[in-house]
């Protein structure tokens, strides 16, 4: 697994645990790398990620909520929907991730944690957010290929 992908990976899981509980961000994060590890780099960035899409919570919710025609935000799975403000969060601040890289780690992630028809419903809404954010490259042009 790459370190971007285990940062990815940790974030989700350092989201979902902040959603699930309602503890702080900061306790949240002591206490999940007392039993998980990381290198220092994918964990700066797994903190960084997750921090972000903490803070920006309500907005990428909004963006999600839009997105998501059809479903109201309080019907989609807990996972999903940190899945979701995860990739939000990367498409609209971390513009030198390309687009693509985001929505197939993200569809990684709905496959590993999601149920069945996680990875299509996060796909169809995060590309909905890309179109919106970035503008309607198509995703298999956009950018050179980033280490996952």
């Amino acid at each position: 697994m790459g370190r971007r992908t285990k940062a990815r990976e940790c974030a989700f899981q350092l989201l979902y645990q902040w959603q699930i509980t309602g503890e702080r961000m900061e306790a949240v994060v002591a206490s999940f790398w007392k039993v998980r590890s990381a290198t220092p780099v994918a964990r700066a960035l797994a903190e960084r990620l997750a921090r972000g899409a903490q803070a920006k919570a309500e907005a990428l919710d909004a963006e999600i909520a839009e997105a998501a025609t059809h479903w109201r935000l309080e019907r989609i799975a807990p996972v999903d929907r940190t899945i979701l403000r995860l990739g939000a969060y990367e498409l609209g601040d971390e513009a030198e991730t390309p687009a693509a890289v985001v929505i197939d780690e993200a569809v990684e992630l709905a496959k590993r944690f999601g149920d069945e028809g996680s990875p299509a419903f996060v796909n169809g809404v995060l590309d909905a957010i890309r179109k919106k954010l970035r503008g309607d490259v198509p995703r298999a042009t956009e950018g050179a290929k980033q280490e996952r």
